[in-house]
């Protein structure tokens, strides 16, 4: 039975969005500038992730597995974000100008939070092995999982339309939390990672950090340096 890697089938999602995106403008007849900006936006999101697994690939998505399955189970489900530009242009909808100033807020926020998260963990595990710490992840242990839910919400906005939240609702309880919890259990064999996740969000920035002490030391007292 042929294999091809996840990647593969992501990559695929990809590359088709904006021939998608352009076939329902032609379709419906709709060049409008909601439909435009739609086509520039899950354009551009989807050329930076083609750009990002040439530089700085995602090793979870190397797993080989058989056609059927990425086609029934990588593939299909992701098909579910073509209805958000499916729904904004075959309706001709127009959106307010708040509506534009709030995706283009989630869009931007979101590619930086996605993108340059992925880029310092790829860089830094490269490197050496253990937790990251610091620049996007001081208060949050999934910047990537945040931007890439930001970027979609920007879209289900621009369909104004209840479905594109469901799909999205769907990805994110059924996949993104799942991997969350995962990527916990695996950082826990690392030392100091309590502490970490303690000070940290699972997704969002913790605004007010647990107080924890792994070590039952008076809180604020520094932990003893070796060799002293």
């Amino acid at each position: 039975m042929r294999k091809l890697s996840v990647g593969t089938f992501i990559n695929a999602h990809k590359i088709l969005v904006t021939p998608v995106v352009l076939g329902l403008m032609l379709f419906y007849r709709n060049w409008s500038t909601e439909a435009f900006v739609y086509l520039a936006l899950h354009g551009t999101y989807s050329l930076l992730w083609l750009l990002k697994q040439t530089y700085f690939p995602d090793r979870r998505f190397a797993e080989r597995i058989p056609l059927q399955i990425g086609l029934g189970f990588v593939f299909a489900p992701l098909a579910g974000y073509y209805l958000a530009p499916y729904l904004l242009i075959s309706r001709h909808l127009t959106l307010p100008p708040y509506a534009f100033a709030i995706v283009l807020f989630l869009y931007i926020t979101g590619i930086f939070f996605h993108y340059v998260s992925d880029a310092q963990k790829f860089y830094i595990l490269r490197e050496r092995k253990g937790l990251i710490e610091d620049g996007l992840f001081t208060g949050t242990r999934n910047p990537n999982y945040l931007g890439e839910i930001f970027i979609y919400v920007s879209f289900a906005i621009m369909s104004m339309h209840w479905i594109p939240f469901v799909v999205l609702g769907a990805w994110v309880f059924g996949f993104f939390a799942r991997n969350m919890l995962r990527k916990d259990s695996s950082l826990a064999r690392y030392p100091g990672f309590a502490e970490y996740k303690s000070r940290t969000g699972l997704l969002f920035p913790r605004v007010f950090p647990i107080a924890v002490d792994t070590e039952s030391r008076p809180l604020g007292q520094q932990k003893p340096q070796a060799g002293r």
